[in-house]
């Protein structure tokens, strides 16, 4: 289990061991003028129902561990590891557990000011900017400033949080404004089915994931699973296990002292220059330097 996993899997057994609903607990990491930032970690399950919520501000919540069904005005997505939650400020949402217990987020939060800002800087807009959709997939794109927040979070590095607030929100606004559309409404059995398949993979993504084992899993043909999977989550099976072993990959390389062929193997690469290759592709840096860049920001 990694090290962003810990804390949520103690929370839940917590939970159990006392009995009573799921609650959601924020602790704020950072703020300042116009942003700020918690580590929200969500006790729910299926036993829970969903309540209704209200955004106050822009939000924008990675998701470090676990998965949940996120609902609001732009349309319902399934959230997973490596994902980001799209939310405009003033807008209600639910969050449900349905099919899985708890989750744990890296929530941003912005003034419509400060992020209106931010976009026109980047060319993705500037006033009355709002999300069309209520999700943003665990895309290349954002994989390093995914990666750089969670090795935050876990104390692996000392990059300010004030820095990567503005690097995922200008991150954020680019992508949202050119090609992110509302997740396809999925029947309830395909999103529980789909949501079995994430968990199994998280848990253990350098296993030996492959198409006709995760569709056996799923309980689906080969073919209708990889267009089931591939409508919730954004990603086909194949790009979702090489994502969610790079970003693991990116923890430890970032948080341990741990050789690179070492983390490669342990990762389920078959061999270091294909990880090199992969890690490099995915955030612009191999391994060493990602490392590197990494432990200069802690000791700063």
């Amino acid at each position: 289990m990694g090290k962003i996993a810990v804390d949520l899997e103690r929370a839940l057994v917590d939970r159990r061991l006392r009995g009573g609903t799921g609650q959601a607990s924020g602790r704020l990491l950072a703020s300042g003028d116009g942003w700020s930032v918690h580590d929200v970690i969500c006790t729910s399950d299926p036993s829970d129902r969903p309540f209704e919520e209200r955004h106050s501000r822009v939000s924008l919540a990675i998701v470090a561990a676990g998965t949940f069904q996120y609902r609001s005005t732009t349309g319902r997505a399934l959230m997973t590891p490596g994902s980001i939650l799209l939310g405009n400020a003033g807008q209600c949402f639910e969050c449900g557990h349905e099919h899985g217990s708890g989750d744990r987020c890296i929530a941003f939060n912005y003034s419509p000011g400060y992020f209106e800002t931010i976009a026109a800087d980047v060319g993705a807009g500037g006033a009355g900017l709002r999300f069309a959709a209520p999700r943003l997939p665990a895309l290349r794109e954002s994989a390093g400033v995914v990666a750089q927040a969670g090795a935050r979070l876990i104390g692996a590095t000392d990059v300010s949080w004030e820095e990567i607030a503005l690097r995922l929100a200008a991150r954020v606004a680019r992508l949202a404004s050119s090609h992110v559309r509302a997740p396809a409404v999925a029947p309830t059995d395909a999103v529980a089915r789909v949501t079995r398949v994430v968990r199994s993979i998280e848990s253990a993504p350098a296993g030996n994931h492959t198409l006709s084992g995760l569709a056996e899993w799923a309980g689906l043909s080969r073919y209708h699973f990889l267009r089931t999977f591939e409508r919730l989550t954004g990603l086909t099976p194949h790009q979702y296990v090489r994502r969610a072993r790079l970003r693991a990959a990116a923890l430890r390389l970032a948080g341990e002292k741990t050789k690179v062929i070492d983390v490669a193997y342990d990762s389920g690469f078959g061999d270091v220059s294909n990880f090199n290759r992969a890690f490099r592709d995915e955030f612009g840096a191999t391994p060493l330097a990602f490392r590197a860049s990494a432990r200069a920001a802690a000791t700063d």
